[in-house]
């Protein structure tokens, strides 16, 4: 028995738009969310044309050769950033002429694995053994509209294709349940004596790895209560007169505790390490998830959350590192102790949707760059007024590790200039003790 991918009629409707041109040959991604018993597709987005892919040029034909697995990797990963706690891309899908169905699921399982491997090299997390490792792979076929669902296990790159259901709903996720919080955040990365500038976003990466480990580890308390984890989200919630969930439209407001140090039941090692620089990441940064409203369990909703936590720091940090690596002056010193802001969080809601997809903002970058990025990436318009700027406060303090060279070598030459003087000295100091006895024992033996 395959998977059960329910889907939002908006989808549906969205991929039809393209087999209404004949000769088309359309990739994109699907975004959703993974539970135990069935999957959820709220939207399809495509991949951006290049610029010989666009539109308006007449002469262009795309083919199934044309596919560009390093663009559609690509975009995956710059899509993901935009994606909240409990939203994943859930895989691809080829919207294509019927002579070119004999090699589409070749080119498709070839695009998942890839779409798969590039998102996951930024995880800072892993999924549990538990969770769901399919992912879906999509035809719709631009002449007859026939759908062709099957999905493939991530864990086994030589695993066959799998058939799966595809159900449209309507209003799919206007009801899913939202979790927020502000996580303060200090982190004290220490650079070694012998790092280099390219190396500090390695640096900082490893030590986004340890604070992460403290944030799975933390107590997550929902509406000011420790909830068990097995419990239902929604346990106690009033119902309605037909016997529905009576959804407020506020989400729940969650804190986390994190440990200050390990307990006593866990061994550790000290490493001692020669540091001149340190990257010291300080502020407040506002986390959002969204989960299922079909029976979600606490540690579920949790989940999704610590998750929106880790990559939205994460994310931020490399956002940072690239605009810094494209707008570097070229007469900068090294050595500088740099100050940065980084990037606020924007979230922007989806039509007919409860969940909100986000962005993010650096201070001086206008409302209007951030709707051309949402309609680049997402394919989606966005008004101004429906964007909503996250009120943060974070500090990035770069304290690069300092060149030494010249002086450890002024410090040597100045122990070796010491040394000698000392023993200079040392000798003088015996040649007079020496002297001082010796006339001592004349003056004695004359005495007698």
């Amino acid at each position: 028995m395959g998977r059960s991918y329910f889907v939002e009629e908006a989808v549906g409707q969205y991929l039809s738009d393209f087999s209404t041109k004949p000769k088309a040959c359309v990739t994109g991604l699907l975004i959703g969310q993974c539970s135990p018993q069935r999957d959820y597709v709220i939207l399809a987005i495509r991949t951006p044309p290049r610029g010989e892919q666009n539109e308006s040029n007449k002469n262009y034909h795309p083919k199934l050769a044309d596919i560009d697995e390093e663009w559609v990797t690509g975009h995956a990963s710059q899509l993901s950033r935009m994606l909240p706690g409990g939203l994943l891309v859930l895989g691809v899908f080829i919207v294509a002429a019927p002579e070119l169905a004999k090699d589409i699921q070749n080119a498709l399982r070839k695009l998942v694995f890839s779409v798969e491997k590039s998102i996951g090299k930024k995880r800072l997390w892993n999924f549990a053994e538990e969770e769901v490792s399919d992912r879906v792979a999509l035809h719709l076929c631009s002449a007859t509209k026939k759908i062709l669902c099957r999905t493939y296990d991530m864990q086994d790159p030589k695993s066959s294709a799998k058939p799966a259901d595809w159900k449209y709903q309507s209003g799919l996720s206007a009801f899913w349940l939202s979790l927020e919080c502000t996580i303060n955040v200090n982190i004290h990365i220490p650079l070694s004596a012998t790092s280099v500038n390219y190396e500090l976003e390695k640096n900082t990466r490893n030590g986004l790895t340890r604070w992460a480990k403290q944030i799975e580890e933390g107590v997550f308390l929902i509406n000011g209560q420790a909830k068990d984890d097995d419990a239902e989200l929604l346990e106690g919630q009033k119902k309605s007169s037909r016997g529905n969930i009576q959804h407020s439209i506020q989400p729940f407001d969650v804190k986390v505790l994190t440990q200050l140090s390990q307990s006593s039941g866990h061994r550790s090692t000290a490493t001692v390490q020669v540091c001149s620089g340190s990257i010291n990441l300080k502020g407040a940064m506002k986390c959002r998830a969204y989960i299922h409203n079909n029976k979600p369990k606490v540690k579920d909703a949790i989940q999704v959350l610590k998750r929106d936590i880790i990559n939205t720091l994460s994310d931020r940090c490399e956002i940072l590192f690239e605009d810094l690596l494209i707008n570097e002056a070229p007469e900068k010193k090294n050595s500088e102790r740099e100050y940065h802001a980084l990037p606020h969080r924007a979230f922007a809601s989806i039509a007919g949707s409860n969940v909100m997809l986000c962005d993010y903002k650096f201070g001086d970058e206008t409302a209007g760059e951030i709707q051309e990025r949402f309609f680049e990436m997402l394919d989606q318009v966005v008004h101004g007024e429906a964007i909503h700027i996250a009120e943060e406060i974070n500090i990035v303090d770069i304290n690069p590790p300092v060149d030494n060279t010249d002086d450890t070598q002024q410090m040597q030459l100045t122990k070796a200039t010491l040394l000698l003087k000392f023993q200079q000295n040392i000798g003088v100091v015996i040649a007079a003790a020496v002297a001082i006895f010796a006339v001592a024992f004349s003056f004695n033996y004359f005495s007698d």
